[in-house]
């Protein structure tokens, strides 16, 4: 991890959102852990029609831009060569968390100016311009957030109850999540 005084106020968010984006993946997986492969897949009404499709869906995007973050010169291929499609939460569960361990390794490698550092997310038919390292780490925690979101709509369908996910890392709250961070080899911050 750089150091705190080479990250800045920038780094340390993006290292924030990062932990808050691992702990709320773990949250929603394990509930879904709950359900069985069939009502992990059961069509429901959201963007994506099952939680499967939903939560594959993230894993697949977050594939893609942390491969393209770290200039994987083979991110095209992704298009061609998705990640599996996990058939129960327990799986896929241990896919995202290895995903968002990358992304946290990722986000605390970087500076104030590896951030601001333009960078083109190929497409498979056309070149779009850079953006900031910065503004394609606010995007893919955004895409999360969305697609958590209806994730969180669809399980309140099933029995499972769905878990809190906005309790963002504030002071005073840290019991509140200290075991499952702990769980996740994650300081208590």
């Amino acid at each position: 991890m750089a150091p705190a005084s080479q990250r800045g106020g920038l780094g340390d968010h993006t290292v924030a959102m990062a932990r808050n984006n691992i702990w709320a993946n773990h949250r929603l997986l394990s509930a879904c852990k709950a359900l069985s492969p069939a009502e992990f897949a059961a069509p429901r009404t959201s963007f994506f029609p099952t939680l499967r499709a939903t939560l594959n869906h993230i894993l697949w995007v977050d594939t893609y831009y942390i491969d393209a973050l770290e200039r994987d010169p083979t991110v095209l291929q992704r298009y061609n060569d998705p990640p599996p499609d996990f058939p129960d939460a327990a799986s896929l569960h241990t896919a995202q968390i290895a995903s968002d361990r990358r992304l946290l390794a990722f986000c605390e490698r970087q500076t104030e100016a590896s951030l601001l550092e333009g960078l083109v997310l190929p497409r498979p038919n056309r070149t779009p311009p850079p953006s900031s390292v910065l503004s394609i780490l606010e995007h893919l925690f955004q895409h999360q957030t969305h697609h958590r979101g209806q994730a969180h709509a669809m399980l309140a369908g099933t029995a499972v109850k769905p878990p809190q996910l906005d309790e963002f890392f504030l002071a005073g709250e840290q019991h509140l999540r200290r075991d499952e961070l702990l769980a996740l080899g994650l300081e208590p911050s």
